[in-house]
């Protein structure tokens, strides 16, 4: 009687308890791809569209970012004709106040080669700083002879310009008390007053005018020694812009920018 051995099933392969990681694997690479698109779209850019491009490309086998067709139109400026005309407008005052910068400084050069007036341009418009002792005796608001000349050639140019003008009158720190002015307040505002008369006087619209006294609230050397006080008596004619620039603003504190005075 012969026996037959039982065959042996060698197609029956053992279970793969790994397969899960594979399906796991693509979720992880698609689920990436997904938050790339969703940051890249958010604001498209050359960067954003690079690290989109590479992101894609590695995950699904490529070779990186394919090269943009225009990079330039990023660059492109969204029309806005409101910007542009407010833009245009500053653009032509600054150009305007530049002139009359100019025209002052040149005007009043001998003064301004001495030290005695500075011409300074800043966002406020601007600003002619006479040394006091150019228009005035000590303790006086009485214009001199020869400060009267100079303001009128001033006045001139402010004529026909449509600006506001305002005159500010500073005193050094040393107390005054008399029949005329009893504290630097008065003083201060009477000189102040005395240019905005003169220019009245010589075709400036009143309207346009404005008179202020600081006394001596706003020096801009030091009151301990003689040449700082002579520095701080002084009267500021600013022509004030009707458009003020930011970009050129200074900040409270800082020296202004000086015109050059022509040679």
């Amino acid at each position: 009687m012969q026996y037959r051995r039982a065959r042996r099933k060698f197609d029956d392969e053992p279970e793969n308890h790994e397969r899960w990681l594979i399906s796991y694997a693509d979720f992880i690479t698609l689920l990436f791809a997904f938050f790339v698109v969703m940051y890249a779209i958010s604001s498209v850019n050359i960067g954003k569209y690079k690290v989109f491009s590479d992101a894609l490309g590695d995950a699904f086998g490529g070779q990186g970012a394919a090269p943009l067709v225009n990079t330039e139109v990023q660059n492109i400026p969204i029309p806005n004709p409101a910007q542009r005309r407010r833009a245009e407008q500053i653009r032509k005052e600054k150009e305007q106040m530049t002139r009359l910068a100019n025209d002052l400084a040149a005007t009043l050069a001998p003064l301004v080669k001495e030290g005695k007036v500075k011409v300074t341009q800043n966002s406020r418009g601007v600003s002619v700083e006479i040394n006091a002792s150019v228009l005035f005796n000590p303790g006086d608001a009485r214009l001199t002879s020869e400060s009267r000349e100079a303001l009128t050639a001033v006045a001139s140019l402010l004529k026909d310009d449509p600006h506001a003008v305002q005159v500010e009158g500073h005193t050094d720190k040393m107390p005054i008390k008399n029949a005329s002015f009893p504290s630097n307040w008065e003083l201060s505002a009477m000189r102040a007053g005395t240019v905005v008369r003169l220019f009245i006087e010589s075709g400036v619209a009143p309207e346009r005018m404005t008179a202020v006294g600081h006394a001596d609230n706003h020096p801009v050397a030091s009151n301990d020694d003689p040449e700082g006080r002579a520095r701080n008596r002084r009267v500021a004619v600013t022509i004030l812009s009707a458009i003020p620039d930011p970009s050129t603003e200074i900040p409270r504190g800082a020296p202004a920018q000086p015109v050059p005075a022509p040679r």
